[in-house]
């Protein structure tokens, strides 16, 4: 079966999402965010855009939303996805990393089995706006009115927050999910 593949997005936290597939046994390989669309599409069966430091630094990753392939968007991954596809990023109104309530609108595929409201962990120093046309505002919070959103038809997710950190209640459950919709 092919892997997952998680682009490395140069944040601190995409090591943490590889090792949780792993540990979750899922074939997972971690890929720099430069590689030619052409190996992605042939390569993966999902992939996975991880965080980092800046949007001016996401490489291909605009490209890999156009393949046809299950994305998941982490935090940065979240943003480049809205803003490749017509939404609106901006400055986050709190800022920084820490703990956030969410209210899971609707749970969709990403978020089955998770409940109403969960307590996770976001840096929200940027952060969307807007989510692009044909998206679903899947989970908002009392700072952010995007905490995650998705495209059913193209299967392309984002959340803002990050749930292979410790912190964040049941994260590994959204990586299954994930795992589940690239099998489909």
């Amino acid at each position: 079966m092919q892997p997952i593949f998680v682009v490395n997005n140069f944040g601190q936290f995409n090591h943490l999402i590889h090792r949780m597939l792993r540990d979750l046994e899922i074939e997972v390989k971690m890929i720099p965010n430069t590689t030619n669309p052409s190996e992605v599409a042939s390569g993966c069966r999902g992939i996975i855009l991880g965080g980092g430091p800046s949007i001016d630094r996401i490489g291909r990753c605009p490209d890999y939303l156009e393949l046809g392939i299950p994305v998941l968007g982490i935090c940065l991954g979240h943003q480049l996805i809205a803003q490749s596809l017509g939404g609106v990023i901006g400055p986050g109104r709190s800022g920084g990393y820490g703990g956030v309530d969410i209210v899971v609108q609707n749970h969709g595929e990403i978020l089955s089995g998770y409940p109403e409201r969960m307590h996770v962990w976001a840096s929200h120093a940027d952060e969307v706006k807007q989510a692009p046309e044909g998206f679903e505002i899947l989970a908002t919070s009392s700072i952010c009115e995007v905490e995650a959103m998705g495209s059913m038809n193209k299967r392309i997710y984002g959340l803002q927050w990050h749930p292979e950190v410790s912190h964040s209640e049941n994260g590994s459950q959204v990586y299954k999910n994930f795992n589940r919709i690239c099998m489909e």
